[in-house]
């Protein structure tokens, strides 16, 4: 048969990159190759109701608590504030909130999760005290915001500063808000996780580029989705365009390979003093 043509009727069967799925006891052959092929998935309803309750509260409680005593770092991982919706101060990036929360460690320790961790293989953990370790994200489109969205990245690059390869890796974002295409949210350029290291590196300026990309995906999410995504592949986080809006996810790194730990004698790496330095610039702390 014309190999042209073969491809062609795979690329015609093959699901719409907007494909939504269901996290079921175990990922099915279709799953595993569009993850492989794409570099990410997205599944509807893995959490309910009241566990995205859990993550909120813990958000809500945590955020409180450490921005009454003043705390401007976590095991060397900056922690930024800013206005929120109300007329209360809130934070942008809370790192390492599984090991403040037994209630959220527990949840995310749950067996339904456990066809995504092998997909990386027998070794792989969550990363509860690695690198940022489990971070729950706030993007808020208010005057005088410094995270209205996030520009061009890869999670692997970190591994950079680290002073070690890239290793495989696979964050899954849990989402706490319905946020639909014209509202932002999470961008993805599918099969660049594929690519080389200068690619990696060098492909668009990390986190100053905010230009749509004519290859990049949009995902539309419902409290309590999850998607997963490989470290390497080029995503962001666009801005939403209507006012007084806000977006919440928490991001669960599942790691491989040597474990980094950090502790409260750990320092700042680098690029995170290139993020205070950038926010400071913008008006913020």
């Amino acid at each position: 048969m014309n190999t042209t043509l073969v491809k062609k009727e795979r690329a015609r069967r093959a699901p719409p990159l907007n494909q939504v799925f269901t996290l079921g006891a175990e990922l099915t052959a279709e799953q595993r190759d569009f993850l492989e092929v794409h570099g990410f998935l997205h599944f509807r309803g893995v959490l309910t109701p009241d566990e995205v309750g859990i993550v909120s509260d813990a958000q809500e409680r945590l955020e409180r608590q450490w921005i009454e005593q003043d705390v401007h770092e976590i095991r060397g991982v900056p922690i930024f504030f800013g206005p929120g919706l109300g007329e209360r101060e809130v934070s942008y990036r809370l790192p390492f909130c599984s090991e403040f929360s037994p209630e959220l460690k527990t949840l995310l320790n749950d067996p339904r999760f456990e066809p995504i961790k092998e997909l990386v293989g027998r070794d792989v953990r969550i990363g509860h005290n690695e690198q940022d370790g489990v971070v729950i994200n706030r993007y808020v489109n208010v005057e005088g915001s410094v995270r209205p969205g996030l520009g061009w990245h890869t999670d692997g690059l970190r591994d950079l500063f680290y002073l070690r390869k890239p290793q495989e890796m696979l964050n899954f974002g849990l989402h706490l808000d319905q946020v639909s295409a014209e509202e932002g949210g999470l961008r993805l350029i599918p099969g660049t996780h594929k690519q080389g290291m200068l690619s990696m590196m060098f492909r668009k300026p990390y986190f100053i580029s905010h230009k749509p990309h004519k290859h990049e995906v949009a995902v539309e999410t419902l409290p309590g989705d999850m998607t997963v995504h490989d470290g390497r592949l080029w995503h962001r986080v666009a801005q939403n365009k209507t006012p007084n809006t806000q977006r919440r996810s928490l991001y669960v790194p599942y790691m491989t390979g040597p474990p980094i730990i950090r502790t409260e004698k750990s320092k700042t790496v680098f690029y995170h003093k290139l993020g205070r330095l950038a926010r400071r610039f913008k008006g913020g702390r």
